[in-house]
């Protein structure tokens, strides 16, 4: 579909990033459009309205979204609940209005029952409550399978939901406050060794493991479902590889050369103990997330270095 007009919302944003030179590739440059807060805001239905209206998608990927770490997600669920859900409202009911020919839409994995059975497969997510720590978010985010079967059943519109795993990657948000594991933990290695702290205390008990994906393996799944996947039932984007949190810790402070020791804070939680994906359908679909940790590691450390003094191309400190 080299013609088509694809607009990604969210295009300046962390799996945006990696999403745009990858359609444009594949598409075409001018037959991709990204925007980004500055353009629009999605939680005005005034300015969603516009938006369809100035841009005339046949395809949009709604990648737009409120996200944060385990502490921001604690600190802040209200923000997280209403920040998400108009949005992703608005989207889908534009998107039936204006009779699009496909929308994609993106949540995260810890949308799924906190006590999923391991591998998580796609069939469990109404099976019980996600985690408590990130619920507001993630609660809201599995809304999207229900908006996509709902406009699917009245309006007809072809909506695909997929849910990445653990990403990590270039353009990451690494402010303390509001990062993921990976991207906080490498901007605490990278400050303390730059200060020359004796250790790095991280966070619970490093026994948790966690199932990690790189976002430029996300992004590159993409051009299959814009082109060959039609369906409401959403899909697992992910490496379906184990990690413990300790593992990966002791992993960045090696390639960031930090000395000293690591210490676990046990006074702050682990989140969920286990969470790795079932990738069956995925594979099943001819799709694969290939990349290692310890070259997307090094390929995401390289970046964060590289920019962290001039805070410069997106870097969120």
């Amino acid at each position: 579909m080299p013609s088509a007009q694809i607009l990604i919302t969210g295009a300046t944003g962390f799996l945006g990033r990696h999403a745009v030179p990858v359609l444009r590739e594949r598409y075409g440059e001018t037959a991709v459009r990204g925007v980004s807060s500055r353009d629009y805001d999605l939680a005005d239905p005034v300015a969603v309205r516009r938006m369809f209206e100035e841009t005339r998608p046949e395809v949009v990927l709604h990648l737009a979204g409120y996200v944060g770490g385990i502490g921001a997600n604690r600190a802040f669920p209200a923000d997280f609940f209403y920040r998400n859900l108009l949005p992703a409202t608005l989207v889908f009911q534009a998107a039936a209005e204006f009779r699009i020919r496909k929308l994609i839409y993106t949540m995260g994995g810890c949308s799924y029952p906190a006590k999923a059975v391991l591998p998580i497969t796609e069939d469990q997510m109404w099976e019980g409550y996600p985690q408590p720590e990130s619920a507001a978010y993630s609660s809201v985010k599995k809304m999207g399978i229900v908006a996509s079967q709902a406009y699917r059943q009245q309006f007809g519109l072809n909506s695909v939901v997929l849910i990445p795993g653990n990403m990590y990657g270039e353009y990451d948000n690494f402010r303390a406050a509001e990062s993921h594991v990976v991207p906080g933990l490498i901007r605490r290695f990278h400050e303390s060794r730059l200060a020359g702290l004796p250790e790095v205390v991280c966070w619970g008990s490093g026994t948790p493991v966690r199932d990690f994906v790189y976002a430029g393996d996300v992004a590159r799944t993409l051009p299959f479902f814009i082109d060959r996947y039609d369906s409401s039932e959403p899909v697992n984007i992910s490496s379906g590889a184990t990690t413990p949190i300790r593992e990966l810790a002791e992993t960045i402070r090696a390639y960031i050369e930090f000395p000293g020791p690591l210490v676990w804070d046990s006074s702050k939680p682990d989140g969920q103990m286990v969470k790795i994906f079932d990738v069956t359908r995925m594979k099943a679909l001819g799709l694969c997330c290939g990349t290692t940790l310890d070259e997307g590691l090094r390929r995401t450390i390289r970046w964060f270095t590289g920019h962290y003094e001039s805070r410069s191309d997106g870097i969120r400190l």
